[in-house]
């Protein structure tokens, strides 16, 4: 068998990639090694009910009005209406430090400013002098790494007030620890702060429903629970791919959405990547359900919340199983036009450690009494937060770094991926190129922008 473009990996990067050349060219096929689609944001079921893997919040929002926006550029490009979607915007979100401190944002910028302009008045007009730099500079053109962290203290010269800028922004897309490049933080801090967050109506399944009908309209097809063996090539040149099944497929041009070190482990097999001091970074993530009528007084008008309750901030990976000092505070049912559920969700996140959990898996009972003590914690640490919930959970399930790498083969179960990027999506071949996570673009509009900018620049004059 053979086709004209291959897409290795069925995450949303992956689809909109097809999506786009199958507009011009309609023998595309995209391949998944799990039995669902969507990668990192994908669902599960459990008690014939659906829970979203992770779909938070989506960043970039905009007005249809907007049509240089990231949402209406990439609508644009996948050949999507927006009236095919039904947004629904955040009520509003905070970043709170030590338990005093807070910052709160929406999707009206002006709220930001205000709250930093009111809460660390010595600033001045020196946010001012961000906001003009940010809005000159291009975090398009590769550069080499340059310390976000150091940038916001120059400018600033507050280092509470820049770590808790940078908070949301390093949780929400970075892969470094400590800090982010300048060039992710420019695009993170317009994608979360200058235009916000929402999410569409309905579930995650029902946004991979519609892209893959979309893909198959156009004459594409997709292949679920077809795992990749090894990329087979020669000369700097990709022939195709063999599959777990034994099966040879060939192609004219190859996308791999999966990462360059996972692609490159389908390229050469002794291309492994040590797992210590690699500097990858996981997370746990715990979903707590509630009954509704004892949950109307949990942060009914915030949408996430970003807390740190340390000395310092921290982005590291952790000394012990997890850091509960910082984390996230989601609530996903928390966004304007969704009507209240019987049930009340709400979702932690805790910065890991990868290696001292694939240790502790070895011993399947200990693995699985630790993942209920790190939920209980991280119960505690959030009635700190937003108010006692513990006592009426009727529902709740963890993910450790462990359960991302075995539902998405990301090494380490690092979600952002190689803390290096490959910007330009090459890696020295003629015809395979990388789209996604460690192309650089972070956050489900920036993978699927991912995809498509990759294909428009390396696919498309091609064909």
């Amino acid at each position: 068998m053979k086709v004209p473009f291959l897409v290795i990996g069925g995450g949303l990067s992956g689809l909109a990639a097809a999506i786009r050349v199958a507009r011009f060219n309609p023998s595309v096929l995209l391949l998944e090694k799990h039995s669902r689609l969507g990668g990192l944001n994908s669902y599960f079921y459990r008690n014939k009910t659906l829970y979203e893997t992770g779909l938070h919040a989506i960043t970039n929002y905009a007005g249809p009005r907007d049509k240089k926006a990231p949402l209406n550029r990439l609508l644009r490009q996948l050949k999507l209406q927006r009236n095919d979607f039904t947004f629904c915007e955040q009520y509003h979100s905070e970043v709170v430090f030590m338990g005093c401190t807070s910052l709160r944002f929406s999707n009206d910028f002006n709220l930001f400013q205000s709250e930093i302009s009111g809460k660390f008045p010595q600033t001045g007009d020196k946010l001012q002098k961000l906001l003009v730099f940010l809005g000159n500079y291009d975090p398009f053109v590769p550069m080499p790494f340059t310390s976000a962290k150091k940038f916001l203290l120059q400018i600033l010269g507050d280092k509470l007030l820049a770590d808790m800028i940078l908070c949301p922004l390093m949780y929400y897309g970075s892969s470094q620890e400590n800090d982010m490049d300048l060039s992710q933080f420019a695009i993170m801090f317009r994608a979360i702060y200058q235009e916000g967050m929402f999410r569409p109506l309905g579930t995650i399944k029902d946004v991979l429903d519609l892209l893959v009908a979309h893909l198959q309209t156009l004459g594409g097809e997709t292949r679920t629970s077809c795992g990749v063996e090894k990329i087979v090539h020669h000369q700097g040149t990709a022939i195709g791919v063999q599959l777990s099944s034994g099966e040879e497929i060939e192609c004219d041009y190859l996308l791999s959405t999966i990462g360059r070190d996972e692609t490159m482990r389908l390229l050469d097999k002794t291309a492994a990547t040590p797992m210590t001091g690699y500097g990858r970074l996981g997370f746990v993530e715990t979903i707590y359900q509630v009954p509704e009528i004892e949950a109307t007084h949990l942060a009914c008008d915030k949408t996430i919340i970003f807390y740190n309750d340390g000395e310092r901030f921290l982005y590291k990976n952790p000394e012990g199983l997890v850091d509960f000092a910082s984390g996230v505070i989601c609530f996903p049912g928390n966004f304007q036009g969704l009507e209240r559920k019987d049930l009340r969700e709400i979702r932690s996140t805790h910065l890991a450690n990868y290696a001292l959990w694939k240790a502790l898996s070895a011993n399947a009972e200990q693995y699985t009494a630790e993942k209920e003590r790190t939920s209980r914690r991280s119960g505690r640490c959030l009635e700190n937060i937003i108010g006692d919930f513990t006592t009426n959970i009727v529902y709740k399930n963890s993910f450790t770094p462990l359960t991302i790498e075995r539902y998405t083969s990301k090494i380490g179960g690092a979600i952002y991926g190689n803390p290096t990027k490959t910007k330009d999506g090459t890696i020295g071949f003629n015809n395979l190129f990388l789209a996604g996570t460690d192309q650089g673009f972070l956050g489900i509009i920036g993978s699927m922008l991912s995809g498509v900018s990759i294909v428009n620049q390396h696919i498309l004059p091609r064909l």
